[in-house]
């Protein structure tokens, strides 16, 4: 930090358990990532190229080995995955992770049917080749899963070998978690939390209000995903209660009488 400031909240050091920023990179250049990581690499715990956006991404190991040069793990998106196996193309997918060097990998069914037991076997499979983050919920918004079916796929996505799972929103933030308005399904969320532990948990939070929202409910080292570039230095002083949102979030209790 560029100065001192009392009573902030205390962060996670990276590498992070928790409290984790993961960045959702949509087609950045070479030079914006380079710009991107100058501004906001110290805040960045892990980036996802969105969706199968590394299919057509140019210069996509030069990119990715600025990533890698900054110390920020990076993966591809779910998308991909689903790509490759509604192909049958399985063990491709794996050559790919291999040639590009992937030490993370994201099974997801957002856009499938995948039969579950089928969709674990692939994150065993592939956890031992990677670090498997698996993502829960669908990106159909007429498709409503209820809390007891959340709480059953994450712990069997847990137990088969998954790193963290991600509760599934889009990069729009009005699917799986959120209503179509974009508010947080809060019995929803509350009720996963009562049997799986925060920390690994990955939300899904796009919109500044979403985030808010889970910082006030969960604290600063909430872990909240496809953040876009441009909000990461925003949000990480709405965890540390440094923007209007939360700004008195993390005073209570103290003394604020105001004195020169």
């Amino acid at each position: 930090m560029n100065y001192t400031l009392k009573h902030v909240p205390e962060r996670e050091i990276k590498p992070r358990g928790k409290g984790i920023t993961m960045v959702m990179d949509k087609g950045l250049s070479i030079n914006e990532v380079e710009n991107f990581l100058s501004v906001a690499g110290d805040h960045t715990d892990i980036v996802k190229l969105g969706w199968a956006t590394s299919f057509v991404t140019p210069n996509l190991a030069e990119k990715l080995k600025i990533y890698r040069q900054a110390g920020i793990p990076v993966y591809f998106g779910g998308t991909l995955f689903e790509a490759f196996i509604v192909r049958g193309q399985f063990e491709d997918y794996q050559r790919v992770l291999d040639k590009f060097e992937m030490e993370h990998a994201e099974v997801s069914d957002g856009s499938i049917t995948i039969d579950h037991e089928l969709k674990c076997e692939f994150i065993r499979r592939l956890a031992k080749q990677v670090t498997v983050i698996s993502e829960v919920g669908s990106k159909d918004e007429a498709k409503i899963i209820p809390p007891y079916k959340w709480i059953q796929l994450m712990k069997a996505e847990l137990e088969a070998g998954s790193w963290k799972v991600i509760a599934e929103a889009r990069e729009s933030g009005n699917v799986g978690l959120y209503r179509g308005t974009g508010e947080p399904r809060m019995g929803l969320i509350e009720e996963i939390l009562t049997q799986i532990p925060q920390e690994k948990i990955i939300w899904e939070a796009p919109q500044k209000a979403q985030q808010v929202w889970f910082v006030k409910l969960l604290g600063s080292n909430v872990n909240l995903g496809n953040i876009a570039p441009a909000e990461v230095i925003p949000l990480e002083t709405v965890r540390l209660g440094l923007r209007g949102d939360t700004f008195n979030h993390f005073l209570n209790g103290l003394d604020l009488d105001i004195k020169l």
